[in-house]
């Protein structure tokens, strides 16, 4: 189940970050993203009501998309973020015990990382993939260099990543890329763009391709 999950992340290079979304915005902004071909997207635990938008995605675009949960700091989130379905969770920190609640359920964690320390740990612990962040601070060469020494480890760069940027990343090595603000930004879902949403969210996918 874990190494399904993590292939189709591989696969699908992007993860689209949804932070503090109204909930009635859920339904569209995930049909704008899935028509622009993204078919990973997180819901961040600090967003009111994420537990149901994580249920509502999974039952209604569940068999199309992967729903990670995102901001999961401490095991109590972690165990929320489980029973609302998700298929994994993140953080931007590192907690193992939070890995050890995620393997015991057989759920995929993806923690935050910085160093090589981190990143080790965070393998040993047994943490499928490892997010770098903030990944746009270090740089596509920091993912290339830490690959170098630690080429088990499997990378996603959030935090700064870009239309840009986003394609040196995954040349660097990452797996994948995780985009929030760069693609479902405030100003677009306060203005109910959800064309240009999906627009965006098709530049990303063909960059990454």
């Amino acid at each position: 189940m874990k190494e399904d999950i993590i292939r189709q992340i591989e696969t699908n290079k992007l993860c689209a970050i949804v932070r503090g979304l109204p909930k009635d915005q859920v339904r569209p902004v995930a049909e704008a993203l899935m028509g622009g071909g993204v078919k990973t997207i997180e819901v961040t635990f600090d967003t009111p009501g994420a537990k149901d938008m994580i249920e509502t995605i999974k039952q209604e675009y569940g068999d199309k998309m992967l729903v990670g949960a995102g901001t999961v700091l401490d095991p109590e989130t972690a165990r929320t973020a489980i029973l609302s379905g998700a298929d994994f969770l993140l953080a931007p920190t590192l907690n193992t015990a939070v890995i050890e609640l995620c393997n015991r359920y057989s759920k995929l964690a993806v923690p935050g990382v910085m160093t090589p320390t981190e990143i080790l740990t965070a393998l040993e612990a047994g943490a499928g993939i490892v997010k770098v962040f903030p990944a746009g601070a270090l740089g596509p060469g920091y993912i290339k260099d830490v690959l170098g020494p630690l080429k088990q480890a499997r990378i996603m760069a959030v935090g700064g990543v870009s239309l840009e940027n986003c394609a040196d990343f995954i040349k660097a090595g990452a797996c994948s890329v995780g985009i929030g603000s760069q693609l479902v930004s405030k100003k677009l879902v306060d203005a109910r763009d959800y064309k240009a949403i999906g627009d965006l969210a098709a530049q990303f996918v063909a960059r990454l391709q």
